[in-house]
């Protein structure tokens, strides 16, 4: 079964809130985000053809940012992958026509001010701070504003936290007109793509006929 089988059978799972593909998260990509006002759910997929190199980095960078993250791998991924994964990455399993819970995820409890606020843009974030009353964050590179959020005391994560649902809720909108036109620009590339050979065959006719009459 491969990656897009298995989305197809996560994405009726999701019955509230939005859900995200790709979603770009510290140095890799979450798979599908599913992000609900209460909570962000992230997914990573392992189809038949997918290994298991990345999932260090992977769990990483979602341990940081999602309150609970899961794995849906197919059943020849499940006795290498579960002693990589700690107690509360949840694993699901896809079987046939259906996804089943080897294990349900579990509050993640590692969730850091930073590597949140960087799901968002630096505007967004800087919004935030400046409405908590920090003043001269307007001016502040991003390197320096991460820098804040890792030493300073006066930003509540859970507020950060409902801040950056409520913005990647309010932005999916423009994402899916964003990825509408990126489709239709591929499909006008391919068309493009597809009408040159016939010029070129064209071209070669022509030639051979002016070869030919000379």
């Amino acid at each position: 079964m491969n990656d897009p089988e298995i989305r197809a059978l996560l994405y009726p799972l999701f019955t509230e809130g939005v859900f995200v593909d790709e979603l770009p998260t510290g140095t890799t990509r979450a798979d599908v985000v599913h992000i609900t006002p209460d909570f962000m759910h992230g997914y990573e997929v392992k189809g038949d053809g997918d290994t298991l190199q990345r999932v260090a980095n992977q769990l990483r960078c979602y341990g940081e940012v999602y309150d609970f993250v899961t794995f849906v791998v197919t059943e020849k991924h499940l006795p290498k992958l579960l002693p990589l994964l700690p107690e509360w990455v949840g694993v699901l399993v896809a079987v046939g026509p259906e996804l089943r819970t080897h294990r349900a995820a579990a509050y993640n409890a590692t969730v850091a001010h930073a590597p949140l606020a960087g799901l968002l843009l630096l505007e967004e974030v800087k919004q935030y701070l400046l409405a908590l009353g920090l003043s001269g964050v307007s001016t502040l590179r991003k390197r320096e504003v991460m820098n804040l959020l890792r030493t300073t005391q006066r930003v509540p994560l859970s507020g950060l936290a409902c801040h950056v649902r409520e913005r990647l809720i309010a932005r999916l909108p423009q994402r899916l007109l964003d990825r509408a036109e990126r489709k239709a620009e591929r499909q006008r590339s391919g068309a493009r793509r597809r009408r040159k050979p016939v010029h070129k065959a064209k071209a070669k006719a022509r030639k051979r006929t002016t070869k030919k009459a000379a």
